[in-house]
């Protein structure tokens, strides 16, 4: 995907300022990694009269169907994960790669050229594939409230046959005069996932903050903002009528000239230190390092390790003395090794974990001889005819003392407001099973390999569903137990 910001020189200073603004030089052509591909920034043109920043997004597919959210759910769904537009149209991947890689430009800030970055350019952004749910007229409805002269013209299904009609893409080019480069680029990154209609990542409650800082200035009294907010937010009813209940605020603060805190007073200071709910990720991770303490584990293997957020946090305690992390995505290593700062960890530390490629389908002697391996939302990427071979390769080769599996529980799905019925949470899980499947599946194991199971939840214990996520941890039967067995 791609998007190019032309502006032209004036009397406050020559094009090529542009590339201060953006802190991007002209002269190079450089590449930013992202958790989904990656962005190039480069100038076709650089002048006094004239400079053009173009980003180029490229969409590793892969990754995107490991850490995407899916949407699962159709009889094509698989095929669909990997054939789609998400490598050509803008959306909301090129959204968070323009505010990563253009983040100071994006807020503003420019010691070289504060001036600059103050003042109105003469702005000329270009979007040659651009998803548009509502079509042109929803692009103009959007855009042209903002200070911008609109042009979005329908990109045909097949130029060849025209009788075919138009497809949802348009072709857009946005001119202004009026606008700081810092509005241009906040516009954009909100409004591109909102013509869009859908975004990549689980929309969390942080969102809402992400759109009112994004929209500070423009959204409260923007005439489409019911609209922007609901789609920006992933039509979660929830969080739209929190943003659009701080919009408000915002809106009348404005009308009053006076201060947020000045309206909101209606609520007492206290309230506000109320604890916010602890992530489930984060009660998954607490749940199973209390599993390896009373284990008594000192030597850990985390099978599936992903971006390492569980090796990090056994890191932090001083009784896991070796930590091996292992996965069969490079991809995924690499970013966890970024996450670790393995390349500037002081040598004792460093002497502690260790993160191997390899693939939990086959047998792996370098796994052998620990005290608890950690299979972690692990198994229900498997195609079930290949969960045995993981299990021989865990339970059967490596046999560690204490194995801590979890899973979600596909009860409890009915409980996310944002999830359709019938899909998994995951656009990469091959299954997602009860409480009474996993418990069979984890007692049949047991049974199998010598070992003794007990369950635990994970998260809020519904009455009615169960918890979020369901745990298992297997401790090997000694000798002596497995003979009185």
């Amino acid at each position: 995907m791609f998007v190019t910001i032309s502006t032209t020189g004036t009397a406050g200073g020559p094009a090529t300022d542009l590339g201060y603004l953006l802190h991007k030089h002209p002269d190079k052509a450089q590449a930013f990694s992202t958790s989904y591909g990656t962005a190039h920034v480069f100038y076709p043109e650089a002048d006094a009269e004239r400079c053009t920043a173009a980003l180029l997004l490229e969409i590793d597919t892969v990754a995107l169907v490991r850490r995407g959210k899916g949407r699962g759910g159709a009889p094509d769904a698989a095929l669909a994960q990997y054939v789609n537009d998400r490598p050509y149209a803008a959306s909301s991947l090129l959204a968070v790669a323009l505010s990563s890689v253009f983040s100071s430009a994006l807020r503003g800030v420019c010691t070289a050229r504060p001036e600059r970055a103050a003042a109105p350019l003469p702005l000329r952004v270009e979007v040659p594939a651009l998803p548009a749910r509502g079509g042109p007229d929803l692009v103009r409805r959007l855009f042209e409230p903002l200070g911008w002269t609109v042009t979005a013209d329908p990109v045909p299904l097949d130029t060849a046959f025209p009788e075919w009609g138009d497809s949802r893409y348009v072709r857009l080019l946005l001119e202004s005069d009026r606008l700081t480069l810092a509005e241009a680029l906040r516009h954009l990154y909100v409004l591109l996932p909102v013509l869009d209609d859908a975004k990549h990542y689980w929309v969390a409650a942080d969102e809402v903050d992400k759109l009112l800082r994004a929209g500070e200035g423009w959204l409260p009294e923007h005439p489409e903002q019911k609209l922007i907010t609901s789609r920006y937010l992933a039509r979660r009813w929830s969080l739209t009528r929190q943003a659009m209940e701080r919009l408000e605020l915002v809106r009348l603060a404005e009308a009053d000239d006076s201060d947020v805190a000045d309206i909101d007073n209606a609520v007492a200071d206290e309230t506000e230190t109320e604890e916010k709910p602890t992530p489930l990720a984060v009660q998954r991770r607490d749940a199973i390092i209390e599993a390896l303490r009373a284990a008594g584990a000192a030597r850990v293997l985390d099978l599936g390790c992903g971006e390492g957020q569980l090796v990090q946090a056994l890191l932090k305690d001083a009784r896991f003395t070796e930590i091996l992390g292992v996965d069969v995505s490079m991809r995924a290593l690499t970013i966890a090794a970024r996450r670790l700062k393995l390349d500037r960890m002081g040598e004792r530390q460093a002497a502690r974990v260790r993160l191997v490629q390899g693939s939990l389908a086959y047998t792996d002697n370098r796994l052998k001889g620990y005290d608890a391996a950690v299979l972690s939302e692990v198994i229900e990427h498997l195609d079930l005819p290949r969960l045995p071979a993981l299990e021989y390769a865990v339970f059967g080769h490596a046999r560690p003392r204490t194995v801590v599996v979890t899973t979600p529980n596909v009860e409890y799905n009915v409980r996310w407001e944002a999830l359709p019925a019938g899909h998994v949470r995951h656009g990469d899980h091959r299954f997602e099973w009860t409480r009474e499947e996993f418990r069979g599946w984890a007692e049949a194991v047991a049974e199998r390999h010598g070992y003794e199971v007990a369950f635990a939840p994970v998260g809020p214990d519904d009455p009615e569903v169960g918890p979020p996520t369901q745990m298992a941890t297997f401790t090997i039967r000694t000798e002596k137990e497995a003979k009185a067995a």
